[in-house]
């Protein structure tokens, strides 16, 4: 089990679990920051040190070979497994000798730990600077005079109101800074390293002979980690809006749970003479049916130590009736044992008594899994195969939201339900397409249903493509026999369109990325349901290379997942597998071994006939680049053909 997710509706308990998961990110980032400070200082000797040079190598591999990421959520992709294995492969390093290693290593490792390292540190001073004034606001607010006037008291009521406030706003800024930079150090911490690498293996000769043994490997990592930087993007903003909707609306997104009520209780204790009482702070959690009452003492302020448990049950729970101020929010609780004391329910920081999950937000069109759905999915996919099969982009470009909405409200209306889309030159392809997925987002469950949600995640996760196959085949034959149906109909669609690749640049892995949402979602939206997105892709990856088995006669047996190994496959499986599986980025179609080029599409801003030399990593001179449609990709010409590169290997002459 990797890193726990960090929900956002967890930042308005601020309870004692949830600052163990913080404090676990922070000793990641520290591990990280310590990480790369080692690194550093080994490659500076290596520069300087030349007469050492044999023994800083040595070093510098074995802290390499120390150094493990931590992932967020219970299972990393394939893609995150062989970056994972990189770091544990010293021996490709050892044999090498260098010179310089700062431009390609020191400076962009150097720039990580200052930039994302020292803004995760600046953000985390600010968050306990804000914990610091909250707790120490609502026990200046306890411990005020019970001679103040009403509008005095009203008046700290709100300073305190604000305090939570900004308390709470940057414990969600706090928690989404902390889960970007684990996300991001997977690839800005080893791309680095993998463009020294190829620079070490290219600049002696017995570098080279090396880098042929290792170029295999560098292809299959180099998409790797462009898979990992685009699930990241779209990791990214989905958890943005999710952080954003709970800024707005917080109470509507509290997590599903067996407590009543949960938050911090100000429990009275007595004292022996000459000290009196004082007010004791308790993490305390309420089960109503069992009447038992869970108290855990607990301040953020001194280091996050927490006490022990106590637990009673509780016999009666009155709310004083004296006008008295100091005891205006005071509850008497008898425990069937003893006397508990005096507990102002007000100073609860969150009561959790909403026990339903929040449910993702139902869309505007009344969509159903009906007779005039199932045409207007077969209407609008014969359309698509007529009409623009081959089009650019089919299915990434979207179409006017007020079109496609008018659409599919005719489409789905017994009244003008008879329209041939395929012959209707009223809509255009984009608009078709749009509105099929709206269509396909807005039934009220999803096509694979939320009840086989996580089952049909699990295989994702597993080791063997076999395996794989072969449960999500089990699965789908589990589905209601409409889902079943459309979800045939819509998989054999999508293969016929990732076999037009080369025409409309969308691939398999691209079809995926656009689908996996589409298709299957879960029923509650938290971060660590964003963070299976990624898996979601490979499922709908699978349907549509395998349609025709899974989607065919129901299978023989039902596999057992748990007696499938999880491990990663070992670096010769993986790159076999590779050679047969379409590159996961905006029209991938061929993998030249000799050149390195992608004959596929990309995106950048650069002048339209400008030169570019390849970095390191790929050292060939590129003419006639222009712009993409995607996002980190230049299309360029590299020896007659003509294809992609990406953008962060390419430096413009």
């Amino acid at each position: 089990m990797g890193l726990h997710p960090l929900e956002f509706s967890e930042c308005y308990l601020d309870s004692p679990a949830f600052r163990e998961k913080i404090k676990a990110h922070e000793a990641e980032l520290d591990k990280t920051g310590r990480f790369i400070k080692e690194l550093y200082k080994d490659g500076k000797n290596l520069i300087n040190a030349t007469k050492q040079l044999s023994l800083a190598q040595k070093k510098f591999a074995q802290c390499l070979g120390e150094f493990k990421f931590e992932y967020i959520g219970d299972d990393k992709t394939d893609d995150e497994k062989c970056i994972g294995e990189f770091f544990f492969s010293p021996d490709i390093f050892i044999c090498a000798r260098m010179r310089n290693i700062t431009e390609t290593l020191m400076k962009p490792l150097e720039k990580f730990r200052k930039d994302q390292l020292g803004s995760a540190k600046a953000e985390r001073k600010r968050y306990e600077k804000e914990t610091e004034k909250y707790y120490s606001s609502l026990e200046k607010l306890l411990n005020m005079s019970a001679k103040k006037k009403e509008p005095q008291l009203q008046e700290a009521d709100m300073a305190v109101e604000v305090m939570r406030q900004h308390f709470q706003v940057s414990s969600l800024e706090y928690v989404c800074k902390l889960q970007e930079i684990q996300e991001r150090k997977k690839f800005e911490c080893v791309e680095p390293m993998l463009a020294f690498f190829q620079t070490v293996f290219t600049f002696y000769h017995q570098g080279y002979e090396l880098a042929k043994d290792f170029d295999h490997y560098k292809k299959a990592l180099q998409i790797n980690i462009q898979n990992t930087r685009s699930r990241f993007e779209g990791t990214r903003s989905e958890v943005f809006e999710l952080m954003k909707r709970i800024k707005d609306s917080p109470q509507e997104y509290r997590q599903t749970s067996p407590i009543s009520s949960e938050g911090y209780l100000y429990v009275q204790e007595k004292r022996p003479p000459p000290f009196g009482s004082s007010w004791v702070k308790r993490y305390s959690t309420f089960v109503k049916e069992q009447k038992i009452l869970h108290m855990k003492t607990f301040d953020q302020r001194s280091g996050g130590k927490l006490g022990e448990t106590e637990s009673v049950t509780i016999k009666s729970c009155v709310r004083k009736t004296t006008d008295t101020l100091d005891r205006r929010f005071c509850l008497d609780i008898e425990i069937t044992d003893r006397y508990v004391g005096h507990a102002p329910p007000a100073v609860m920081v969150t009561m959790n008594e909403c026990n339903d999950p929040f449910l993702i937000h139902k869309k505007s069109v009344d969509a159903q899994l009906d007779d005039l759905g199932i045409s207007f999915v077969k209407n609008s996919i014969n359309a698509i195969e007529t009409r623009g099969i081959n089009d650019q982009g089919l299915y990434r470009v979207v179409g006017v939201s007020s079109k496609v909405q008018k659409l599919l409200s005719f489409m789905i209306d017994e009244k003008s339900c008879e329209i041939d889309l395929a012959a209707s030159e009223d809509w255009d392809v984009k608009t078709i397409t749009s509105a099929l997925k709206l269509y396909l987002r807005s039934l009220p469950e999803p096509l694979m249903t939320y009840e086989l949600y996580k089952e049909f995640i699990v295989p994702a996760k597993s080791a063997t493509p076999e395996s794989r196959v072969q449960a999500i085949h089990c699965l789908v034959h589990k589905l209601p026999e409409r889902n079943r149906l459309v979800l045939s109909l819509v998989t054999k669609h999508l293969a016929k369109v990732a076999a037009n690749s080369k025409q409309n640049l969308m691939t398999v892995a691209n079809l995926g990325v656009v689908f996996g949402p589409t298709l299957m979602r879960p029923q509650e939206e938290t971060v660590a349901a964003i963070m299976d997105l990624k898996f979601q892709n490979i499922v709908v990856e699978i349907l549509i290379e395998q349609h025709e088995k899974i989607c065919g006669d129901a299978p023989s047996s039902s596999p057992s997942l748990a007696a499938t190994p999880l491990s990663a496959p070992t670096r010769q499986s993986k790159s076999l597998s590779r050679q047969n599986r379409p590159l996961a980025v905006y029209n991938p179609q061929v993998l030249d071994i000799q050149t390195g080029m992608r004959d596929q599409s990309a995106l950048s801003a650069c002048d339209r006939r400008a030169a570019v030399r390849l970095l390191p990593v790929c050292p060939w001179f590129c003419s006639a680049v222009t712009l993409s449609r995607e996002p980190g990709w230049l299309e360029g010409v590299l020896e007659g053909k003509r294809g992609l590169i990406p953008e962060n290997y390419v430096e413009i002459l």
